[in-house]
């Protein structure tokens, strides 16, 4: 008598670490973000070097940053509101235009002899303007153009290609600047934003404008709203935002090179590098692995360890150390990156996506400026080590009390897809194309309609 087996299970897919890469629409917009990311990472050094050298002035410098983030701040909302109303391949192209058209400006200023520093500022100001648009734009596309099972790994493909130009951009202004001065190095960035452009039109994206509320308060408030009533979403936020306030040493580096470590402005160098050396190497080895579905715990253990080694960097008195430190420092900041942007962005329908976008653009630079100035204070009035080793302990105390307090945010996990399912749900209730249905995988969330992790 012939006995029945149950078939095997199906074996496991084996993890592809091109998968976001084959996908022509992923490839258009890496070209585009690369070449805006080189653009705009020459113009900062460009902007820096220029009003020094025109003003001489190191007070300059630190209102160069403020005059691009004010503009920014006040911005963001609206710019996450448009992002949710017009085609986002439109609005990133017109955001580029607005710093184009400023770099063009003093390219001619620079090469006439009458560029000042409040044309400068200007310039800053305007690059923060199209930043508030454009950046909710960028951020809210990336979802809806690639496949949903592919989200992380484009994820962290794209910040990996991100470092790269990151790097790519300041060597490339010094360069220009060297050899033929500030003039042509504003020319050069005109012509690296055209390079840019391209791509983003032949990307295949349809804009689902229905049932949009259009660019008005109501819209406004309904995005800060979503984040609000969210533990996933506010948790995600508020972490990287006191993690970054907190343990943010970068500020410091400069005393750490000359006073602690006695490296000089070559050790210094150095140190900085190690920070972006440390990112690069964990988003490819996260290229490489497969994708982390518990992103919540991971988001939570990653920002322990990072303020665990803020700890050790602030009591460091060997420079080699110090240098591989930082790298691990910039290592685990990269994936908080990845798993705060993957959880955010999988946590929040389309049509809101742009809002939600500029809502966290806020946390991040508010964030970035408050933490510079936390640590300058503290630095200034109980010494460099305190300042680090309380901001990593500080970023400890966070994740833990967050971990606490907002269990849906630990418990949370990418959705599993099912395209049996999305094709169902998208005939029934009218979800976009390359939305993912679900419910988180477990939680106090899962199985409401309105908690975090459904799509």
């Amino acid at each position: 008598m012939s006995q029945s087996l149950e078939p095997p299970p199906p074996p496991r897919p084996e993890h592809d670490p091109f998968a976001a890469l084959r996908q022509s629409s992923f490839v258009l917009y890496s070209l585009n973000r690369i070449g805006a990311t080189i653009g705009m990472a020459m113009m900062q050094a460009i902007l820096a070097w220029h009003v020094y050298d025109v003003s001489g002035s190191v007070l300059n410098l630190g209102f160069l940053g403020l005059v691009r983030f004010g503009p920014s701040l006040a911005m963001s909302m609206i710019g996450g509101a448009v992002a949710d109303t017009y085609d986002r391949r439109m609005v990133m192209i017109a955001s580029r235009s607005v710093p184009f058209t400023g770099a063009a400006l003093l390219a001619v200023a620079t090469t006439g002899g009458w560029v000042s520093v409040p044309l400068i500022f200007a310039l800053s100001a305007m690059m923060g303007i199209a930043m508030a648009f454009e950046g909710p734009a960028r951020v809210a596309l990336l979802p809806a153009i690639v496949k949903p099972e592919t989200f992380e790994n484009a994820v962290t493909v794209s910040n990996t290609m991100q470092k790269l130009a990151q790097t790519t951009g300041p060597a490339l202004a010094g360069g220009i600047i060297a050899l033929a001065g500030p003039g042509a190095s504003y020319m050069a960035f005109c012509v690296v934003t055209l390079i840019s452009v391209p791509p983003l039109l032949f990307l295949r994206y349809k804009h689902d404008g229905s049932g949009r509320k259009g660019v008005s308060i109501a819209a406004i408030k309904e995005g800060i709203s979503f984040v609000a009533r969210r533990q996933v979403l506010l948790g995600a936020m508020t972490l990287d935002m006191f993690a970054v306030i907190f343990g943010g040493a970068e500020a410091l580096l400069p005393v750490y090179a000359a006073d602690i470590l006695h490296t000089g402005p070559a050790g210094y160098g150095i140190l900085r590098t190690a920070m972006q050396v440390g990112a690069f190497a964990m988003s490819f080895i996260m290229v490489m692995r497969r994708p982390v579905r518990q992103t919540g715990r991971a988001l939570i253990y990653t920002v322990i360890v990072y303020g665990i080694f803020t700890i050790v960097f602030g009591l460091a008195r060997d420079y080699m150390l110090a240098i591989v430190v930082y790298g691990l420092i910039g290592a685990a900041d990269q994936v908080s990156v990845v798993m705060r942007q993957t959880t955010i962005q999988l946590s929040t329908p389309d049509a809101l996506r742009g809002r939600v976008s500029s809502v966290n653009q806020v946390f991040v630079g508010a964030s970035s400026q408050i933490g510079a100035m936390r640590a300058g204070f503290v630095a200034a009035v109980t010494g460099a080590t305190f300042a680090v080793v309380s901001g990593g302990i500080g970023a400890i105390v966070v994740a833990a009390l967050i971990a606490w307090r907002m269990p849906q945010l630990v418990n949370y996990e990418i959705p599993r897809y099912d395209p049996d399912r999305e094709a169902s749900a998208a005939g029934e209730d009218g979800a976009p194309p390359g939305a993912v249905v679900g419910t988180a995988a477990s939680g106090p969330g899962a199985g409401n309609p309105d908690a975090p992790g459904r799509r």
